[in-house]
């Protein structure tokens, strides 16, 4: 094995399917960097890709995954590739349409997740996007069914519809956002906790007056990866991304040291109920 590659442990969801815990996002990737940016994840031992088709660069990536390899055999088996279908396009033909477009831009056969970006509740369509959902499982095209962003009243008004909860919900997640009320829900229902800019985006790194540089001084860490080990802790799945091999490389090794029971509460008293990204109330990613 290569001295640079990081195992990752998985998360087992609710249908029987293991996810790994660190995945790399490739959200503002540029096609031109996509190349780069996924081969050196890939050979530090990332065997996780977050991506979607709002994001504007899934052919991009398709054509990386042919070039490694990853799209085929023993190396496919080994990689979780999660999309999202695009706002836009929701509704029971739509996604179906949309699906076929996004595995032939993917190069592959079928994706591991798929998952509605963002609720819309005052345009809602979930209910028959996620019919469509059930199809294409069926059909052996996907995996595991995801959502993200999805409040405890759409996940409930989703269920109520269909009479599934989803194996997995991304949503935003860090130290000073930690939406709790979300969380609890998902627990109760067995629904595993994806987070996405779970170091808000940096901003994190800089609350707390002094408590992440203690902690991180204290196990010869980053506070970067302090922040990281605590979502771990908690049970998240993390979708950290970094288009440096360096960052990439300091946000898969987080699993040589463990936080200490005092420590993981030190960094969950440091929430403000501040989020960085938009309102699943109002938002539409088109």
């Amino acid at each position: 094995m290569n001295e640079n590659m990081h195992i990752v442990p998985n998360i087992l969801l609710s249908d029987g399917n293991s996810i790994p815990q660190v995945g790399l996002g490739v959200l503002r990737v540029d096609k031109v960097s996509m190349h780069d940016v996924v081969e050196s994840a890939l050979s530090l031992g990332y065997r996780h890709i977050d991506a979607a088709a709002g994001y504007n660069n899934e052919n991009e990536l398709g054509e990386v995954l042919c070039a490694t390899g990853f799209n085929t055999g023993e190396l496919r088996e080994n990689l979780w590739v999660t999309t999202k279908v695009r706002d836009s396009q929701q509704g029971y033909d739509n996604t179906l349409k949309a699906f076929d477009s996004q595995l032939a831009d993917l190069c592959l056969n079928y994706v591991d997740m798929y998952m509605i970006h963002w609720p819309t509740p005052f345009n809602w369509r979930s209910a028959e996007t996620w019919k469509a959902f059930v199809k294409l499982k069926e059909e052996g095209r996907v995996r595991s069914l995801g959502v993200c962003n999805f409040m405890p009243s759409d996940l409930q008004r989703l269920y109520d519809e269909v009479g599934q909860w989803p194996q997995v919900n991304q949503i935003e997640l860090h130290p000073s956002w930690q939406q709790s009320n979300v969380v609890d829900f998902c627990k109760k229902h067995n629904i595993a906790i994806e987070a996405y800019s779970p170091l808000a985006r940096g901003r994190d790194l800089n609350i707390g007056d002094g408590v992440l540089e203690t902690i991180a001084k204290n196990h010869d860490v980053t506070c970067a990866q302090v922040i990281l080990r605590w979502h771990i802790e908690h049970g998240y799945i993390i979708i950290p991304k970094s288009v440096s091999e360096n960052r990439q490389r300091e946000n898969i090794n987080v699993f040589g040291f463990s936080l200490k029971d005092d420590e993981i509460r030190a960094i969950d008293d440091l929430n403000t109920n501040e989020r960085m990204g938009h309102d699943p109330a109002t938002f539409s990613y088109a």
